[in-house]
């Protein structure tokens, strides 16, 4: 959704060249860029395109064109040109019929239904162990996508493939079963998913021991680590598993059950959800059925071991492995065929799948794979590989010792918004109920906005304090700004169905507001096809920022002039509901006073 005005100027520029200069220039070699800040103006045309059929200056063809414009163009009220570039006075007119007009309806940055179905696959967790840092990032990216592309126009289905079996789990289990003398979630008071960690780090524990012993028995490391009772056990828990044994599968089906009401507890905290789950316990045995059409295409090869390989050296990658010699599974094999099940059930056009950039090789190969064999959908699949998340050292120490739980730290991020805003008094008249929703809405707004602000592929070092700054570049700047337009509105009285004044002129900062809304639409656009949150976050912080610069400069309540004081609370409502609307895509809530 290109803004119409910046169309108008290509096309008509592509007619001044043809009218001035009797040549054609296509409208994608027309550059438009934002005026910038010390030059008057909003938008600037790039004139050095231009010269090859003016054969004179950019600045003697900047001038040409100019004039050629302001007089085709009705909302040009004056134009100038520094050197190579000409930069266009918009009227007081047009900025306001855009807020009277565009902005202030109610379906603006509403994108129409585009027909297309597209999933979005997050969070992936594992069934031994709570979710941590890392999982914040994956899932608040996640949604965050699809919301952003579900405001785009695609049917979106948010997807969670959840790791629930394997060697991982058989040693909770098994470590639960030897150690854990009958604990419960109900008889401890802990959260399901944190039990479970707690006998996987239990295992760990004991396995080195077992480690430690064989050695000293003059095993080697290898030896040992192989050999060790407990692992011998896991192992044979697995096969059991595997083959269905019925005390196994219960005790599994158990303390998955404590996990996942403990990942529901954290996913609601988190704001994130999900349409779709699927589960590798029943996915685990997919993909043969692939790799058998694989061979018979001739894309796969068997070795002497009967092991099923492909061959990638031709596209610079190497040879690949898609199924053991035994004919069990690989990770790839049961990814080929989960990639065909979600693809056979919603037959979408498009699935991206959120994972960290340490499986970028993995995802090259799967998805070169189906592409090899002849799957069309293939070319619909995007893996939105994102950085890892560091936390200055010391801040937090973690349960485990090792990764930072993401239970611990939204805990921590609570209390960090509590003691800020008590610290700046922005509490008063609020009961405690009020409250306890106010440091939620301010923490998890502060770890969400730092997280998201950031592009996916960076990895970032996130600063619990520097996140709820109430000054920076930060989510709880942007709601406070969203609480005081709030608070203008509401001792205004304000009408939001009341027709928008038109004042005799408007001041740069009005303008410069009005721009800025202006820019939402597209923006949305731009997160959506480039699937980053962290453009329409730092979009979001820019509009907070000029409307900031708006309040301290402009009278908005003690406005003389009726129409002056009733555009001005058009603009206050307009900049609110697009700070909202901006905040929302991005799981963060904003609230209307504090």
């Amino acid at each position: 959704m290109a803004n119409s005005i910046q169309k108008r100027l290509v096309e008509v520029t592509v007619q001044a060249v043809k009218e001035l200069y009797n040549a054609d220039i296509l409208e994608n070699q027309i550059a438009l860029q934002a005026t910038r800040k010390e030059f008057e103006g909003q938008i600037t045309i790039v004139t050095f395109p231009v010269t090859r059929f003016s054969k004179s200056s950019p600045e003697q063809t900047g001038k040409e064109i100019g004039a050629y414009l302001q007089q085709h163009i009705a909302e040009i009220s004056d134009f100038n040109v520094i050197k190579g570039f000409l930069n266009i006075v918009l009227s007081d007119a047009y900025w306001i019929t855009l807020l009277n007009q565009t902005i202030t309806a109610k379906d603006f940055g509403v994108f129409p239904a585009n027909g297309k179905k597209l999933m979005v696959e997050y969070s992936s967790p594992n069934t031994n162990k709570p979710l941590h840092l890392g999982h914040i990032r994956n899932n608040l990216l996640g949604y965050s996508v699809a919301e952003i592309l579900k405001a785009y126009g695609y049917e979106v289905i948010k997807a969670n493939l959840v790791n629930d079996r394997g060697i991982h789990i058989c040693k909770s289990m098994l470590a639960w079963r030897k150690f854990g003398a009958g604990e419960t979630p109900e008889s401890t008071g802990m959260k399901g998913d944190h039990l479970v960690g707690k006998y996987y780090v239990v295992f760990d524990k004991e396995y080195k021991k077992e480690i430690e012993t064989l050695k000293a028995e003059g095993q080697t490391e290898d030896e040992a680590k192989k050999n060790a009772p407990l692992m011998k056990e896991a192992q044979a828990m697995l096969q059991q598993w595997e083959a269905g044994n019925e005390e196994v599968i219960s005790l599994w089906k158990t303390m998955n059950s404590w996990v996942y009401a403990g990942f529901e507890k954290t996913y609601k905290q988190l704001g994130v959800n999900f349409d779709k789950y699927y589960y590798e316990s029943n996915t685990y045995l997919l993909g043969k059925d692939i790799i058998q059409e694989g061979l018979d295409k001739g894309v796969f090869f068997k070795k002497e071991d009967n092991s099923v390989w492909i061959d990638l050296t031709d596209e610079g990658l190497d040879q690949k492995l898609v199924l053991r010699g035994d004919g069990t599974s690989v990770y790839i094999t049961q990814d080929l065929g989960t990639a065909q099940l979600k693809y056979d059930e919603f037959k979408m056009s498009e699935s991206i799948y959120v994972v960290g950039n340490e499986q970028d090789y993995h995802f090259k190969v799967l998805f070169l794979i189906l592409k090899k064999l002849g799957k069309a959908w293939a070319e619909g699949l995007f893996h939105l590989s994102y950085g890892m998340v560091d936390l200055p050292s010391g801040k937090m120490k973690s349960r485990e010792g090792t990764v930072v739980d993401a239970d611990d730290l939204m805990a921590e991020m609570l209390k960090t918004a509590q003691e800020r805003t008590e610290e700046l008094g922005k509490t008063e008249g609020l009961d405690e109920a009020s409250k306890a929703v106010l440091y939620d809405t301010i923490g998890m707004g502060a770890l969400k906005y730092f997280l998201l602000k950031v592009d996916p592929k960076k990895r970032l070092l996130f600063d619990p304090n520097e996140s709820v700054d109430f000054q920076g570049h930060t989510g709880p700047f942007i709601q406070y700004t969203h609480a005081r337009i709030k608070s203008v509105l509401s001792k205004a009285e304000f009408d939001f169905d009341s027709a928008v004044s038109v004042p005799a002129t408007i001041s740069s900062y009005e303008r410069d507001l009005i721009q800025q809304l202006g820019a939402f639409p597209e923006t949305i656009e731009a997160s959506a096809q480039e699937f980053s949150p962290a453009q329409l976050a730092n979009y979001t912080y820019e509009v907070a920022k000029v409307y900031n610069k708006f309040y301290h400069e402009e009278t908005i309540l003690k406005a003389e002039d009726h129409d002056v004081k009733n555009f001005r609370l058009h603009l206050s409502a307009s900049a609110a509901k697009v700070i909202a609307k901006g905040m929302n895509l991005l799981g963060i809530q904003v609230p209307e006073r504090m």
